[in-house]
Order: structure tokens, then C-alpha cells, then sequence
């Protein structure tokens, strides 16, 4: 009897340990935070979130400064910041493109040549823009002091004399001025519709005399909770 008790006790203990093995439940597979990170990291790029993409690069690079499986990502970032340059270049912003190709260098420095063209472009589109700023300054020296608006404004709103006719047509006379001299666009307000015709033909009358070929624009506006005026919007340079 005691072979078979022995045994019996072995089998016993044998299905406990099975059934405690069988009831641990498996230990979850720890994720590996590199992975992690370069797929993050790919991501970025992928969505186009350089910045993002570029501490991600940079986090990984400090914690691997010598695994040159990074040298890829790093490339594909400064490529990326490149055509970024050249698509807000294109677009016409100046600083932007060369806000984007300045990362690009400093992500590859030993390829010089790969951001040449783009520099060349972004040097050519700033010298148009000094050309463009000195071309308009030289314009706006060259015109006549305005009389009534403001040229640096929006728009100017010039109250009328109309019961003076005296010093209403002072000002209609330097009104027209300005209007020709700035390329002003004009609304004539007033509180009743029978004033627009006359003020309006007052006007057109000065315009043309200093220039004929003026292409005088006018709107009318009858608003009754204001006295007659001109809103004078000068042409932006």
C-alpha cells in the first residue's frame, strides 16, 4: 500500500503545482521605450510637426549619442525643413522660409550644397523686397504733403461744410488733391440722398482737372444719423 500512497501523493501534488502554473496569469510584455520613441518620432515627420519631431531627434540622440541609426531621421527632418523653406518661399513669406532652411543647415551641416539653391532664392526675394520697400519709399517721397487724410491710415473721415459753401469748396479742393495724389478711394456719407448728386459732382469736377484720366471711385452711403462727410481710403502701396 505505500508504493501506491506515494504515488497518489505525487500525482496530488503534481496537479496543484499545474493548476497554479495554469491560473498565474501571463506577465505583459514590456514595451521597448526606444521603439516607442522612434515611432513617435516617425510620426512627427510623417505629420509634418518638425518641431515636434526635432526634440523628439534630440531626446533620443542624448540617450544614444553614438547609434548612428539616428543619422537617417536626422537627414529626413533637414530634407523636410527644406522643402518646407521652399513651399513658404514660393507662398511669399521671406522669414518663414528662411526661418525653415536655417534648421536645415544646422541639421546638415557637412551638405551645403543641398540648401544652396534655396538660400540663392531667399537672398533674391529679399533683395526684391529692399527694392520694392525703396521703390515705394521714393514714391511716397516724391508725392505732394497730404492736405486732409491721414496716408498711413486705413481710411479718413472728413466732415463737410456744406452750409458754408466758401469752405466747402476749400475743402472739396483738397480733398481732391489728396484723392489724386494717394489713389484715394472715396464714400460720400450723408443723412439725405438728394446731397450726393452735388457733392459727388463737385468732386469728380476737381479730380478731373488735376487729373482727366483719374478713374475716380465713389460710393454712396445715406445714413441718417450722421452729417455729410467723405471717407477717403488711400491706395496701399
Amino acid at each position: 500500500m505505500k508504493p501506491f500512497a506515494s504515488r497518489y501523493l505525487l500525482l496530488v501534488a503534481f496537479s496543484v503545482l499545474l493548476g497554479a502554473c495554469q491560473s498565474t496569469p501571463p506577465v505583459a510584455e514590456v514595451p521597448d521605450a526606444r521603439a516607442t520613441a522612434i515611432a513617435q518620432l516617425e510620426q512627427s515627420l510623417a505629420s509634418s510637426e518638425l518641431a515636434t519631431a526635432e526634440d523628439q531627434l534630440a531626446a533620443l540622440q542624448a540617450a544614444t549619442p553614438n547609434d548612428q541609426s539616428l543619422e537617417q531621421y536626422q537627414r529626413q527632418l533637414a530634407e523636410a525643413y527644406l522643402r518646407r523653406s521652399q513651399i513658404v518661399l514660393q507662398k511669399g513669406d521671406v522669414n518663414a522660409a528662411a526661418t525653415a532652411l536655417s534648421r536645415a543647415r544646422v541639421l546638415m551641416p557637412k551638405a551645403p550644397a543641398l540648401t544652396g539653391g534655396v538660400n540663392g532664392a531667399i537672398t533674391e526675394a529679399r533683395k526684391a523686397e529692399l527694392e520694392k520697400a525703396e521703390a515705394a519709399l521714393l514714391a511716397a517721397e516724391a508725392r505732394p504733403k497730404a492736405r486732409v487724410i491721414d496716408p498711413t491710415a486705413e481710411s479718413t473721415t472728413v466732415a463737410l461744410n456744406i452750409h458754408d459753401i466758401h469752405k466747402l469748396q476749400r475743402q472739396l479742393d483738397a480733398i481732391a488733391a489728396d484723392v489724386v495724389n494717394y489713389e484715394c478711394a472715396v464714400s460720400i456719407q450723408a443723412p439725405r440722398t438728394a446731397d450726393y448728386p452735388w457733392l459727388a459732382t463737385l468732386l469728380s469736377k476737381r479730380v478731373k482737372k488735376l487729373n482727366p484720366d483719374f478713374d475716380l471711385q465713389i460710393e454712396k452711403q445715406i445714413l441718417r444719423t450722421v452729417p455729410a462727410q467723405m471717407v477717403l481710403s488711400p491706395r496701399k502701396p
